[in-house]
Formats: C-alpha cells, sequence, structure tokens
C-alpha cells in the first residue's frame, strides 16, 4: 500500500476549531475529517477519487522453518 502523502497545512484558528468540532462528533480525528470533506468536496465536482487499499491488519504469517 502506498504510504499517505504528509505536508504542512495551515489553518484559519476558527476554521480548524470547527473542523475539530466536527470530528469530535462524528468520532473521527481531525486529520480523517479534513480528508472526508475534501473527498466530498471534490465528488461535488465531479472528481471521484478512489479509496486507496486499505493495510492489512494482524500479525504476518508465520515463517516456516525447514531446519
Amino acid at each position: 500500500m502506498p504510504q499517505k502523502k504528509a505536508f504542512a497545512l495551515r489553518l484559519d484558528p476558527a476554521v480548524h476549531a470547527a473542523v475539530e468540532r466536527l470530528a469530535a462528533d462524528e468520532l473521527r480525528s481531525a486529520n480523517a475529517q479534513i480528508e472526508m470533506l475534501l473527498r466530498e468536496a471534490l465528488k461535488r465536482r465531479g472528481i471521484d477519487v478512489k479509496q486507496s487499499a486499505a493495510p492489512k491488519r494482524g500479525r504476518p504469517p508465520k515463517e516456516s522453518s525447514d531446519g
């Protein structure tokens, strides 16, 4: 799975506070809330961004020992 792109985002403090409140109401992190809002805005403009494959969860398979 590709790594998520990290970058600095400067927001007006009032916008950041509103995003944090909305995220808390919807049980999301502020980062996940911003990503969701961006996806919704892109979709409204006719740009459908496909969700990347989720990372595999759990323990990696045990290596077989032949010796």
